[in-house]
């Protein structure tokens, strides 16, 4: 009987590093040669290609990967006609979506897109912005830019219309934001007769439950602690579960073992509360996947 294989079309260039560490953490292990295309992965069923994040979409509706993983923004730019099958709500650098937005020089007299009539923009989603410029009734010229788009305005173009996730490379570039024209999270999508492929969509689906337990606990941490039994009402008022905690007895019936999962950034000031509320032996522990 033929191995059957998934295909997954991996994106190369920004978003490769933190796709290769949630999958990882998903439990799929994908490793490329510095100088080769082809990843290899600990999942026989698996078969990874790294390629640009702007084309995936099309080889995705073009059945050349069953899935693929992508940015909204250039499934939308290349217009493929694929299945969104889930957000996984993470970027290049963090869990914040990307943004494209419309920017010019700081001492530029463009205050508002109206201001755009007759001017040039340069950008990287020529589709996406005629269609912005479009919906707006602006009569701009659109070319494509190659990269370095930050550097063009004023000197090559009038304003630009660029990613950015942070905005420092645009501050550090003396630019300002006029107008936002689309928030792009990846994706990862799948081909339509791929999707209904009974064997294909059972692995897909089950690639996605382990993928979002992957991104659910990345900004999480588990803690566990003991508690006199006749401090454990004060105790549970305070702490900020994802639903309730789990509690259970220690072999001193006088005292109880509580863990609970929470946000990591609320930790320093949790433990501090939870120190004077009476807990002790406190454990904070990193999380691989949460599963609601």
């Amino acid at each position: 009987m033929q191995k059957r294989v998934l295909k997954i079309g991996l994106p190369k260039g920004s978003l490769q590093e933190a796709t290769f560490k949630y999958f990882a953490k998903a439990g799929f292990h994908f490793s490329v040669n510095a100088r080769s295309y082809f990843s290899s992965s600990d999942d026989e069923e698996l078969e990874g290609i790294l390629i640009r994040a702007q084309e995936i979409a099309t080889y995705v509706q073009d059945g050349v990967f069953d899935i693929g993983v992508t940015g909204k923004d250039w499934i939308l730019e290349t217009e493929a006609d694929v299945i969104e099958v889930v957000d996984l709500l993470y970027a290049k650098q963090s869990l914040r979506p990307i943004k494209w937005v419309l920017a010019v020089p700081e001492n530029s007299s463009i205050q508002r897109p109206e201001d755009l009539q007759g001017k040039r923009i340069a950008t990287e989603v020529v589709n996406l912005t005629k269609k912005y410029l479009k919906e707006k009734n602006i009569q701009a010229e659109v070319e494509f830019s190659w990269g370095a788009t930050e550097v063009k305005a004023p000197l090559l173009v009038d304003a630009i219309v660029e990613a950015t996730e942070t905005g420092s490379s645009l501050r550090a570039n003396a630019l300002r934001i006029v107008d936002t024209i689309l928030v792009s999270t990846t994706r990862l999508i799948a081909n339509k007769q791929s999707w209904n492929d009974p064997w294909k969509r059972e692995k897909i689906e089950n690639l996605v439950v382990l993928l979002q337990g992957a991104i659910q606990a990345e900004q999480k941490v588990g803690l566990k602690m003991n508690i006199e039994k006749s401090k454990l009402d004060a105790l549970v008022k305070i702490l900020p579960a994802m639903k309730t905690p789990t509690i259970s007895h220690l072999y001193d019936p006088n005292w109880m073992a509580v863990e609970i999962v929470v946000e990591e950034r609320t930790v320093r000031d949790l433990i501090p509360q939870l120190r004077r509320a009476g807990a002790t032996d406190i454990i904070e522990y990193p999380l691989n996947k949460v599963i609601p």
